[in-house]
């Protein structure tokens, strides 16, 4: 039988809350309920019994690349890009020993969620989420992601000897990250609305980034991952949109108050403190939920020491990365930006987009992200 998602770790009915075990190598049940377990990663999305069911027609028949094929062509109810092509999927499953992750997101028709995922590695949302593991936890022995996308952060806890979960809810996403970016995580498809499958396990490190704010019902989501926690874990969410940011908020927003109200005891930074620390290799001075209308966006921690300088941990390269020119970058040292859309969100926080002589401070062209880390087959 195939391992278990997470190591000693029971997955539970989405729908009942019943433990769900292996019935065959490639199925989940419990009292007559079935979900297909595909490429190693269970697909327990409510309101998907339908694909869930074709998916498992196709498992019982033998034929596990139409099974993959027909999840693939799951996306999330906030997605407005196009539908998925049932020949270019049969391409990505035929070809995906040899394809690039560009190539891969562009069969699966991303558009601009993959320019997200294939620069996210120098953008500054995502640094400052790494500034914020790095300021309050050394290396956890387990962590779990919730909204993991294709496994960023995955990546940089597994490669350091964190035994990581993740969790999508769209298939995809966790099959990219398993194949492209974080190989050595786990990964389960579920719904943060629904009853988690996940409702038995507890890890060191409990993490939601740059997603939390356009997920429903937020105070029971931010109830269960407080509870996926061990004693003395760490629960760590990055940027939360201002709702009074003086330009405007980039998506889904409430007020400092509102914040608060959800995370009154976080300790809370101004996303541009914690991207500073991390290229001064400085400590970030908290901000609480100050109604800043400077502030675009807040991260924060619960059940964390106090802050350490951003020095060489999760936040720089381990040793031995293969460091590689930015692909933003031209040899000339122009930006190439991969759309306006991106151009706008992040130029404003992309320190390395600027000229030596126009930075406030001093930094090397690895903490700039002139050099990256990017996976092998990027």
């Amino acid at each position: 039988m195939p391992a278990k998602v997470f190591p000693d770790m029971p997955l539970r009915s989405p729908r009942t809350g019943l433990p769900l075990a292996y019935d065959t190598p490639h199925s989940l049940a419990a009292a007559g309920e079935r979900w297909p377990v595909v490429d190693g990663i269970p697909y327990l999305r409510v309101d998907s019994e339908g694909l869930a069911a074709v998916a498992l027609d196709h498992l019982d028949a033998g034929c596990p690349d139409d099974a993959l094929v027909a999840l693939l062509t799951d996306q999330d109810s906030w997605w407005t890009g196009p539908a998925t092509d049932l020949a270019e999927l049969k391409q990505l499953v035929r070809e995906r020993d040899t394809l690039s992750l560009r190539a891969a997101m562009g069969l699966l028709r991303l558009g601009p969620v993959a320019d997200y995922f294939a620069y996210r590695w120098s953008d500054p949302t995502y640094l400052a989420g790494l500034a914020l593991l790095e300021t309050h936890d050394a290396t956890p022995a387990s962590a779990f992601e919730l909204a993991c996308g294709i496994g960023h952060y995955l990546r940089e806890l597994t490669r350091r000897g964190t035994e990581c979960l993740g969790a999508d809810v769209v298939f995809a996403k966790c099959w990219l990250a398993k194949h492209w970016v974080a190989p050595d995580a786990n990964y389960v498809v579920f719904d943060a609305a629904a009853p988690w499958p996940i409702a038995d396990a507890r890890f060191d490190l409990v993490m939601c980034h740059d997603a939390f704010y356009f997920l429903p019902d937020q105070a029971e989501v931010a109830a269960r991952l407080r509870a996926a926690r061990t004693a003395g874990g760490t629960l760590a969410i990055s940027h939360l949109h201002n709702a009074g940011h003086a330009g405007g908020a980039m998506g889904p927003a409430l007020s400092a108050s509102g914040w608060a109200a959800l995370f009154p005891n976080a300790q809370v930074y101004d996303e541009r403190a914690l991207l500073v620390a991390l290229l001064e290799g400085a400590v970030a001075a908290a901000s609480g939920w100050a109604p800043e209308p400077a502030v675009e966006a807040w991260s924060l921690v619960e059940g964390a020491g106090p802050p350490r300088p951003v020095a060489r941990g999760l936040a720089m390269p381990p040793a031995g990365a293969v460091l590689r020119r930015n692909p933003l970058l031209g040899d000339d040292g122009s930006v190439r930006w991969p759309s306006t859309r991106y151009q706008d969100e992040y130029a404003a926080g992309c320190f390395w987009a600027r000229p030596a002589d126009a930075l406030p401070f001093k930094a090397d062209d690895i903490r700039l992200r002139r050099l990256v880390d990017l996976p092998e087959r990027w």
